[in-house]
């Protein structure tokens, strides 16, 4: 049975083996990043929600925040 495959059979499960190893590999990829962003991993912040957790302490008050929400928006 072996020796009756031509090369367009061998051609076609090699294919076959690619897309399979692609996939996989792709979708452990995509696991390993939701895990990561699950489990707190970092994320930037940007500067207004640095801003917005400083009023939320309280270490500026809200004329500040207003102003430099309005310098960081424009």
């Amino acid at each position: 049975m072996w020796g009756h495959m031509s090369d367009y059979g061998w051609g076609v499960m090699g294919a076959g083996m690619l897309v399979f190893w692609v996939l996989l590999g792709l979708g452990l990829a995509l696991l390993v990043r939701y895990i990561m962003g699950c489990s707190g991993g970092r994320q930037e912040k940007n500067a207004l929600d640095i801003l917005k957790e400083r009023y939320a302490r309280g270490e500026i008050g809200r004329e500040e925040f207003e102003q430099k929400k309005r310098d960081l928006v424009t």
